[in-house]
């Protein structure tokens, strides 16, 4: 599969019009109605050599995913973006466009910026539920100066049906490997695929993988683990992770099963369905009102998936996960869960052994005598 930055070189030679989007969430719906391609900046680790750009910006220990996302902007952003879409997270991500504004206006590269706001209380409340609705009409607003295109309610609505479908196809995939019939680390790296291609050009290859999963099987008598944190752990990890005896019978990352968890109903009414998709979210540190169910969510999906362990990948430098950590871990336990932390950061993805014994150890613990290697 090519790598992030050679995906988005193909896309402008089609003459498509990029908007790099971060965090993980942005209304893809909206922008794609208006004629724009977004691709979400995320998850860029295994492609990005360099960070010398962006470490003349950031921190050192700010976390890997916006160290990456401000080295290609900041490197190649003018050459492969048209534009760039950021809503608020986490502390190092909500001070990131100011910076990479400053970065880009210095060489003379600035680009397009479309912001929002996401309240960081719960929608329940009126006036946060209203001060969304007024931030994505103001977004509709941009959007139409930028394109010169007036928004329009069929062309929305096209839009949310595309996305609604790519969404149920990817926990299509992703129940198939939980029950044995694929590969995880396939499934996790089709899935993954998404965040830079067209959704046309997704929805077909979701489509063969769901269809080529009939007749496999791959290890459904295996012990169930559930793999939770921003991004999935490197593929060798994953094939490691499968090769060593174990099925990931669930997933909780961000980058995977929160991004097309929950499907809001489709409508032509963008505050409307804006409103319903980031008040019913599925649980994620980055949408701060949701976190508050996120313990209670994987107890749920534990409990229905009979998972065995838990993997927790955390990013390292990512506080708003960690802070979830112990109080997480004392809940799994209490279910009759084990529990696995891996850390990553930018300098382990050239030294994977030590992580790749961890995961066969934890993969003898929970089999115990079980004839559960890979055949």
């Amino acid at each position: 599969m090519k790598g992030f930055p050679a995906c988005l070189e193909d896309l402008k030679a089609q003459g498509r019009t990029l908007v790099g989007c971060f965090p993980l969430y942005p209304p893809l719906e909206l922008l794609h109605s208006f004629g724009l391609t977004p691709v979400v900046l995320w998850g860029m680790r295994e492609d990005i050599t360099s960070l010398a750009l962006s470490d003349r910006h950031l921190q050192p220990y700010a976390c890997g995913v916006a160290r990456c996302l401000s080295e290609l902007v900041i490197s190649r952003g003018h050459e492969l973006l048209d534009a760039l879409f950021m809503y608020n997270a986490c502390d190092t991500l909500r001070n990131l466009p100011e910076i990479l504004q400053a970065a880009l206006i210095r060489d003379g590269r600035e680009l397009p910026l479309f912001r929002m706001h996401i309240p960081a209380v719960p929608l329940e409340r009126p006036y946060a539920a209203s001060y969304l609705k007024d931030r994505i009409r103001l977004l509709v607003r941009e959007l139409e100066a930028f394109t010169g295109r007036p928004f329009s309610q069929e062309r929305f609505l096209k839009s949310v049906s595309l996305y609604s479908r790519r969404r149920r196809l990817c926990g299509e995939l992703e129940k198939a490997a939980a029950e044995g019939r694929f590969s995880f680390a396939d499934c996790a790296g089709i899935i993954l695929a998404g965040s830079r291609m067209p959704v046309e050009d997704h929805i077909p290859a979701l489509e063969s993988s769901i269809q080529s999963a009939g007749g496999r099987d791959v290890g459904g008598e295996r012990p169930g683990v559930m793999l939770s944190g921003i991004l999935p752990p490197p593929m060798i990890l994953l094939e490691t992770l499968e090769h060593s005896g174990l099925r990931v019978a669930a997933n909780d990352i961000a980058a995977l099963k929160r991004s097309y968890a929950y499907q809001p109903a489709e409508t032509d009414d963008p505050e409307t369905y804006y409103e319903d998709f980031y008040r019913n979210h599925y649980p994620c540190t980055t949408i701060l009102p949701s976190a508050d169910r996120r313990v209670d969510t994987i107890r749920r999906i534990v409990r229905e998936r009979d998972v065995k362990g838990f993997i927790f990948i955390g990013e390292k430098f990512c506080e708003y996960e960690y802070f979830e950590i112990p109080e997480m871990e004392k809940m799994l336990r209490n279910e009759g869960v084990q529990v696995l932390q891996l850390e990553m950061s930018m300098d382990d993805i050239l030294n994977l052994d030590a992580y790749r014994t961890r995961i066969e150890a934890f993969s003898e613990m929970l089999c115990q005598g079980r004839q559960c290697k890979e055949a």
